[in-house]
């Protein structure tokens, strides 16, 4: 269900529950923080029987007779002062509790959505747009616990609500009963309030991803924008939904703003009804003057309780929608489940791959791989080649288990990845796509990804990727800031750094997703030889011992392809032909004019790209 089919008529019970999430995580915070509270609200009251008190034996006695007692006045100041002092301690406790709540609470369940993310699989993600897996990190969770903060005060003013009350009655029954006939209408204009407001809250808090969403897109895509001149139609894109957002805001502020002056000028009217019968009653003589006084003040501090009680119902349409869009992430199910198997330790020993019968689609009604069957033996190359949408980037994202297939199996030395426990795979098998990430840290940063690793290791892998050289130049080599997504960067440099990345991990199974698409021929059989030599076939027969790394490289280019010992020709998700490159290219037309094909463009490709290569320095 969306949030904007959430049923009416539970908002207040609804944020109630979300606040007994809190609570329960929270208790000695919040009982602190409530004790803080009702402190407060007591000592509040007690001012209201100190004035009523000073007005009937003090300032009347005063008028009568004129002289006021210096100890009495003494009297007075002492109960004034000490009811401030202990009013302050109970505001710090309430105060101080509620943002340690606050702040609490968003960390906990913004950890908890992260984590989330993290284990819920690929397939997951890309159901999901960026903008709204921002929003429910961010401001949904900010609106989800916006209440808690307010709720110790709340709760206080509750505990001084029920004493103002009762001291009222014992004051003059009549004058309380009066007073107490605006508590009908304050209910009655929150309900009208939460029945405006929430449909309007929900939508808000949707819209706010919807802005997410576009803002990311047209950032993460600045230079199509650019390059394309769709400056103006992106701004206009955000520019429609920011002000779609805007007007959901300002019609929820409208009811907010005929909300909270009525929540406040209903106890202010109650008190005007109970002067003006509190003065015909003295004028009776069925009541003191100090009483009245008692009663029209502490019906002013009913007023507060009220306001308190309106702002912490107020907040709950927004709240109970943020907590509804964190909790569906919360919630979420599709995570992978892990079994308990762990991978033999041979350090420096290939992997076996085994893909079994694999069936794969994204689209029940369009099957994209069917009944793929090959093995990579330890310390051998297989290079898929195939056109595109033929499978082979998805069969990479099997490999490495960023999603399971709908039937067969992927084995690597004899366990199904599926029986694997968590973090097992990464440790043996490596991905290099053909889309370089870098992060916004140093070369090394972005090289160990936090990892312990010497730096005698990291030159290593940069050396293997062909990628030593441009970090020596370098302004502080290693330590050197890349910037977001490594904008300082060209694309080939960013492409073997992130084969760096993957190379200093030492794999078992090294996959290359189309790897050095951006890097120049030139380059690429350097990296390729450089490869070759590290698994320790530099002989070129292919003869892998299995003391090296295994291969998969999706291959287009003919220099890439040379590389494998085994070459698998896919085509519509299945596998059309199986062999070594020259075998394939004498025995498959389809193969042989696919890769001349490629090498026709790459020919193209490098030719047209001399004049780039001062951006991509050897």
């Amino acid at each position: 269900m969306s949030d904007d089919a959430e049923p009416r008529g539970t908002t207040t019970l609804d944020g109630f529950r979300v606040l007994w999430v809190g609570i329960k995580r929270e208790p000695i915070v919040f009982t602190v923080a409530t004790l803080g509270a009702v402190l407060f609200g007591v000592l509040t009251v007690a001012d209201a029987w100190v004035l009523g008190w000073a007005t009937e034996h003090v300032l009347i006695p005063a008028f009568d007779t004129g002289e006021i007692g210096t100890d009495m006045l003494l009297w007075v100041v002492a109960l004034f002062m000490g009811v401030a002092i202990l009013r302050a301690v109970g505001i710090v406790a309430r105060r101080l509790g509620g943002g340690i709540m606050y702040y609490r609470m968003q960390s906990h369940t913004r950890r908890g959505v992260t984590r989330q993310y993290l284990s819920l699989p690929m397939e997951w993600h890309q159901r999901h747009p960026t903008g709204q897996l921002l929003s429910n990190a961010s401001s949904d969770i900010e609106a989800a616990w916006a209440p808690i903060m307010p709720l110790p005060m709340a709760l206080g003013t509750v505990v001084m609500m029920v004493i103002a009350v009762v001291q009222m009655f014992v004051a003059d029954v009549v004058m309380a009963v009066v007073g107490l006939l605006v508590f009908p209408a304050v209910v009655g204009a929150n309900l009208l309030y939460q029945h405006f407001s929430s449909p309007l809250m929900t939508r808000a808090q949707g819209l706010r991803a919807e802005v997410s969403e576009i803002a990311h897109e047209s950032f993460d895509g600045a230079m199509v924008v650019k390059t394309l001149g769709r400056e103006v139609e992106e701004t206009d894109r955000f520019r429609a939904k920011a002000q779609e957002l805007r007007d959901v805001n300002i019609r929820a502020g409208r009811f907010r703003a005929i909300f909270d002056p009525t929540l406040a000028s209903l106890p202010n009217l109650g008190v005007l009804i109970v002067l003006s019968v509190g003065v015909s009653r003295v004028a009776s003589g069925a009541t003191d003057a100090g009483d009245v006084v008692t009663v029209a003040y502490l019906l002013t501090i009913v007023s507060f309780p009220i306001r308190a009680i309106g702002w912490l119902l107020g907040e709950f349409p927004r709240s109970v929608v943020g907590y509804r869009r964190a909790r569906a992430v919360l919630d979420a199910t599709g995570s992978m489940a892990y079994g308990h198997d762990r991978l033999p330790d041979r350090a420096g020993g290939g992997a076996l791959l085994e893909v079994e019968d694999l069936h794969y689609s994204y689209d029940a009604d369009a099957p994209l791989l069917r009944g793929v069957d090959f093995d990579v033996r330890p310390g051998r190359t297989v290079a898929l080649v195939g056109a595109t949408a033929s499978g082979k980037s998805t069969l990479t994202s099997l490999m490495t288990r960023l999603v399971d297939p709908d039937a067969g199996h992927i084995r690597i030395d004899g366990h199904d990845l599926r029986g694997l426990r968590r973090g097992e795979l990464p440790r043996d098998v490596a991905l290099v796509p053909q889309t370089a990430f870098m992060f916004d840290d140093t070369v090394r940063g972005n090289v160990t990804l936090g990892a312990d690793v010497p730096d005698a290791d990291v030159w290593a892998a940069l050396r293997t990727a062909q990628a030593d050289g441009f970090v020596a130049a370098l302004p502080e080599g290693l330590d050197t800031q890349l910037g977001e997504r490594g904008t300082s960067l060209s694309g080939g440099q960013r492409q073997r750094l992130s084969l760096a990345r993957a190379l200093v991990r030492r794999p078992r199974l090294l996959i290359l997703d189309d790897a050095t698409s951006a890097v120049d021929p030139e380059v690429e059989a350097r990296i390729l030889a450089s490869l070759r030599d590290d698994r320790g076939d530099g002989d070129g027969d292919g003869s892998g011992d299995g003391s090296a790394a295994s291969l998969v490289v999706v291959a287009y280019r003919k220099a890439t392809i040379s590389l494998a010992d085994e070459v698998v020709h896919l085509d519509e998700g299945r596998i059309v032909g199986r062999g070594t490159h020259a075998e394939l290219l004498s025995s498959s037309p389809a193969y042989a004019q696919l890769v001349n094909a490629y090498e026709t463009d790459a020919a193209l490709d490098a030719g047209a790209g001399t004049a780039d290569a001062g951006r991509d320095p050897q």
